[in-house]
């Protein structure tokens, strides 16, 4: 094999430099940072001086356009409980508004503290995409350029903007008979948002998750892109990867929590689209059926389209409020069963079909239902169209926001626990920790790793099959009761001290910590692979500083 140039070995000694400083970097405090602990009641926007603003950025020639007032809104995300405020929003109209951007603050230097987030429909949770006293990018300015494309085929596809929603995609290829194979459970969510993490939802046990259904991706990085000694993009340029051309970035970005470029472009995989949804929910009340039927279900040939789950602690009238949307198959014995004062495990899954597959979509279904050992009496259906099914937690964002509770604080946290130790979590968690039940579902189902590819950023536990656990808790900032700060922080904190304490091979999905020893605990094997890669692609740590991995740095070049 011929043997690399000696520019090779000596851009390899550049980044072992640039590794050096990261590290270095990385470790020092950030003060910004908040714990649980820290968190307020009424958090306060972090103030800032932007008097000379905006004079780094006359020389830029924008199709779109940059904000320096008034930009409050970016200092705010769904999580509602940091609130960082950005120097200025970039609005573009074009990708190549980011990359002149990015080369702009890349070319000042270490002597700028500017750094750049991506902001797609702010929907983070802990400040992911705020950029204190950066530059925010509104990431669906982008939208509709270009417009989406959608290609048919024997592997059809469709190429989006990075700050398209997938609600839009949604609409967009049904038109074509298509759809995306792969969700979240909720759809008012950018591409780019997604991708940078995974996009996990219930069809992820069959198609894995989002990261896992993308062909291509157009990135802006935060540098310059060397291959064997040659430059094949300078900083801030725009660079079409795959997992064929340039590999290693198309790998790092997906899953990669926006530190290592800004996707601008993306090509889903697409598959014929159904019409109809069979929609199912049965209750259990020992755990140990619950995920054995779970995991039965992950596993079968020819079983349901999606497949979820939910813990229920000691809710009152549970099947009466299911009655708005399902129906009982035995009315009579429904009518009899108590939930109140119980641990409750809901098994939800669907089937996906055309009406003229009605007959054997039932077949299928009776046959997977009779391996079950769910409570009887329990059994609910309902059927929808595709699109209303895929809509359902937006249905129920209408609700709340008409309440005055969706723009509350969310303390969420969401888990990936080894199948070997979910026993061991439940029985802690849901026997000790968890007495009732917190303002908001908790899910809990399992996803089968052979879907996954391993190549991405993305961190999962070491074991086939694993499962997703989310306590997604609303908070009442004024309320001293269960929905109240205190008594939800006091929860999270227990959670995530038992996860940490507890040796079970946890990792956080949508990660947040507070230093770098911990982010080093949560990539594990990983974090020498991520480090190199964020040396390469953003060494001055411009990209996503909310993540609070790094903190920008001097480039070595």
């Amino acid at each position: 094999m011929e043997s690399p140039p000696r520019s090779f070995h000596k851009q390899n000694n550049i980044v072992c430099l640039k590794l050096c400083l990261l590290l270095f970097m990385g470790c020092v405090p950030d003060t910004t940072n908040l714990s649980y602990s820290q968190f307020l009641d009424t958090p306060a926007i972090i103030p800032y001086n932007s008097s000379d603003m905006a004079s780094p950025f006359q020389t830029l020639s924008l199709d779109g356009y940059l904000s320096f007032d008034n930009n409050h809104h970016t200092a705010k995300d769904f999580g509602n409980i940091y609130h960082h405020l950005p120097s200025a929003v970039l609005y573009p109209k074009s990708v190549s508004d980011i990359s002149s951007t990015i080369k702009l603050i890349f070319d000042m230097g270490s002597g700028s503290e500017l750094t750049v987030a991506a902001r797609g429909h702010g929907h983070s949770l802990h400040g992911q995409a705020q950029a204190h006293r950066g530059v925010v990018i509104n990431m669906e300015s982008l939208t509709g350029s270009p417009e989406m494309q959608v290609h048919l085929g024997q592997q059809p596809y469709v190429d989006v903007s990075g700050g398209e929603l997938w609600i839009n995609i949604l609409h967009e290829t049904l038109k074509h008979g298509l759809a995306p194979k792969s969700w979240t459970d909720y759809l008012h969510l950018t591409v780019g948002g997604t991708l940078s993490n995974a996009g996990i939802s219930g069809q992820a046990f069959r198609h894995g998750p989002q990261i896992n259904n993308v062909y291509q991706l157009e990135v802006v990085t935060g540098t310059y892109v060397i291959h064997y000694g040659a430059l094949i993009a300078g900083k801030g340029d725009v660079i079409t990867c795959s997992g064929k051309q340039d590999p290693d970035l198309f790998y790092a970005v997906l899953g990669g929590l926006g530190q290592f470029g800004i996707i601008t472009k993306a090509r889903i995989s697409l598959q014929p689209a159904p019409k109809m949804v069979k929609w199912i929910r049965v209750l259990y009340s020992d755990f140990s059926l619950f995920s054995k039927d779970q995991e039965l279900l992950i596993s079968a040939e020819n079983s349901f389209d999606y497949i979820e789950g939910f813990v229920i602690i000691n809710r009152t009238g549970l099947l009466n409020n299911w009655r708005s949307s399902f129906n009982p198959k035995d009315p009579i014995q429904e009518s009899q069963f108590n939930s109140d004062g119980k641990t409750l495990y809901c098994l939800e899954m669907a089937k996906y079909f055309n009406p003229e597959e009605t007959d054997v979509m039932d077949q299928i279904i009776e046959i997977l239902l009779s391996k079950l050992q769910y409570i009887p009496s329990t059994l609910f259906t309902s059927e929808v169209s595709f699109v209303n099914f895929l809509e359902r937690v937006h249905l129920s964002e209408i609700k709340l926001r008409e309440k005055g509770l969706w723009e509350v604080p969310h303390p969420w946290i969401n888990l990936l626990i080894p199948k070997s130790k979910i026993h061991e979590f439940a029985e802690e968690v849901f026997g000790n920790i968890l007495t009732d039940n917190i303002n908001g579902p908790i899910l809990m189902y399992p996803v089968n790793k052979t879907m996954w590819n391993n190549k991405t950023s993305l961190v999962t536990p070491d074991e086939h099959v694993f499962y997703l656990v989310a306590f997604l808790s609303s908070v009442v900032p004024s309320s001293t009761g269960t929905d109240g700060f205190d008594k939800t922080l006091t929860l999270n904190r227990r959670i995530l001290q038992y996860s940490a304490t507890a040796n079970l091979g946890i990792r956080q999905y949508l990660p947040h910590y507070r230093t770098q020893e911990e982010w080093r605990a949560h990539f594990g094997s990983q974090w020498k692979v991520f480090i190199q890669r964020k040396s390469s692609y953003d060494p001055l740590a411009i990209l996503a500083p909310g993540q609070r991995i790094f903190k920008k740095a001097v480039p070595i070049i």
